[in-house]
């Protein structure tokens, strides 16, 4: 039985399972998955609200635990210098999207579609996570790099929203950021005084910093991002990425622990909750976001990722600069926040619609990305 649960969690079956739910689910009987979507789920809030706003600070928990042990000492991205690689990636994973939407765009759109440059800047974590374990392995430190890449990219992708796309009913309130300082600080307080259980860092912490990020009108998943660095771990990393240390008794190693097989089985949620998109007309704003994100974040990541190794900043060890082409790729699945902001930039259904199915397409980069990894012989770790 074992076995069987960690072969659905190793191919993120849960996940797979609740994106073609929602598929079928929202062309089959688009009424009732929008009720159960939008509506009443638990109390006041609804099942969409659950998945995203909740249940995902769990899995950016995860993520950041992942990022924390890579950081240390022994750890995939360590010395920190090597941290600096993804990040100037994440930024050519941001700015080649948009040269290549705006280019697109003069030469199959119209200027009712230039508003959508921000569709393509951001990452899917979830499925990016996924298509870098299928294609690299558990254990290949490109995961570390994509994870880092993945939550910086997704945090530029929020400021975008919050800044070129605000919501004039609900505008952004950055007083209420402050509740993140001071569960920082909480967290900072526990690790001081040695406590050994994470649920004060979750409560004392978590739980400020996801009302801060409510409050000011940004997305609360991000919340446990800036308290889980703080969990008492190791001073040194012994094990790659996912992999698990049973001397490790750790305060972070314990939430990791804990809490993975809820967040891998609870990836049904988010996909059920985000993957429901009506098949409509294709149009030129569907090629265009399709191939910002497919094209633009490949060229824009492999391009700044190079040129910070030239700088004297490296990849982490183990990672090649044809694991860096292939992670681009991937980068490219776009899929939640970009729906979200396809939302957001355009007021008409069709172009909204047209939008969506771009970055619904842009799961394409996961088979893409397999084909090019055996072409250009990746190896699996893992």
């Amino acid at each position: 039985m074992r076995q069987k649960i960690n072969m659905l969690r190793e191919f993120s079956v849960p996940l797979v399972a609740g994106v073609l739910t929602a598929v079928l689910w929202a062309n089959l009987d688009p009424a009732g998955y929008s009720h159960f979507n939008h509506e009443h789920f638990i109390g006041p809030f609804n099942f969409h609200f659950v998945a995203n706003e909740l249940f995902m600070a769990l899995f950016f928990g995860i993520a950041a635990v992942e990022i924390t042990q890579s950081c240390l000492p022994g750890g995939d991205l360590n010395p920190l210098k090597k941290a600096l690689n993804p990040l100037f990636a994440t930024v050519g994973g941001v700015v080649g999207p948009v040269v290549v939407y705006f280019l697109l765009n003069s030469i199959v759109g119209s200027p009712a579609l230039v508003n959508g440059w921000g569709i393509p800047t951001a990452t899917d974590i979830a499925f990016a996570w996924l298509a870098a374990r299928l294609i690299f392995g558990k254990s290949h430190p490109v995961i570390s790099f994509l994870l880092l890449l993945a939550i910086v990219d997704d945090a530029i992708g929020l400021v975008i929203i919050a800044i070129f796309y605000p919501d004039p009913s609900a505008p952004t309130e950055p007083l209420w950021l402050f509740l993140i300082v001071a569960g920082m600080f909480a967290a900072y307080l526990l690790r001081s005084r040695k406590t050994k259980s994470y649920w004060p860092y979750l409560l004392l912490g978590g739980v400020p910093s996801w009302i801060g990020l409510h409050e000011a009108h940004l997305h609360p998943a991000l919340a446990l991002v800036f308290i889980v660095p703080f969990l008492p771990h190791p001073p040194r990393e012994t094990k790659h990425l996912f992999e698990e240390d049973p001397s490790d008794l750790s305060t972070l190693s314990s939430f990791e622990h804990e809490w993975k097989i809820i967040v891998d089985f609870g990836l049904f949620m988010f996909g059920l909750a985000n993957a429901g998109v009506p098949i409509s007309e294709l149009g030129s704003a569907t090629w265009i976001v399709f191939g910002a994100l497919i094209f633009g974040k490949t060229v824009g990541i492999f391009f700044l990722g190079f040129l910070a190794q030239l700088f004297g900043f490296p990849l982490p060890e183990g990672m090649r600069r044809r694991d860096l082409l292939v992670a681009g790729v991937i980068a490219g699945i776009g899929f939640t926040v970009a729906l979200f902001v396809a939302g957001e930039a355009f007021t008409s259904p069709v172009l909204q619609g047209a939008a969506k199915m771009g970055a619904m397409l842009s799961i394409l980069a996961l088979p893409l990305a397999a084909i090019l990894a055996r072409l250009i012989g990746v190896r699996k770790c893992g």
